[in-house]
């Protein structure tokens, strides 16, 4: 049985370092069952490159926008826009002038928040070691396109 929550932002966790960027793990896959919820807050310019992996992903620009590709289509994301990628959809963004927040909620089966904790741990701050980046997506579900 799951067990009722409240999370604000006097008791958020420590944000992760991902590259260089922060994210706040709000709910994990265990607490909710079939989905996970981030915020993450991402500097001008940095974000995923197109990769894929097996479950759901959904995003909801909270502040800023943020530079989707979708479908092999650029779209901007603005304040208030919600975007969807099905389990296996190849995608990537990146963040826009000044830098976004955006709301992420992981599907059924997501490795995201592990993979996040272990950029966090394995690959500090935004210099990248392509090799160890690689390595800590496969390990965790991600698979880099390309």
């Amino acid at each position: 049985m799951k067990n009722s929550f409240f999370t604000s932002p006097s008791n958020y966790p420590e944000p992760l370092n991902v590259l260089g960027d922060r994210i706040t793990v709000l709910a994990r896959l265990e607490q909710i069952g079939d989905y996970a919820v981030t915020l993450n807050y991402g500097h001008e310019g940095n974000g995923p490159p197109p990769h894929s992996h097996p479950w759901d992903e959904t995003f909801f620009v909270v502040k800023g926008e943020v530079d989707f590709v979708m479908d092999g289509e650029q779209r901007i994301a603005t304040e208030g826009t919600l975007v969807h990628f099905p389990a296996g959809t190849v995608h990537s963004f990146k963040f826009g002038p000044g830098g976004a927040h955006l709301l992420e909620i992981s599907g059924r089966g997501s490795q995201a928040v592990e993979m996040f904790t272990a950029l966090d741990h394995e690959v500090p701050g935004p210099v990248q070691d392509g090799v160890k980046l690689a390595e800590v997506l496969r390990n965790n579900g991600v698979e880099l396109a390309g």
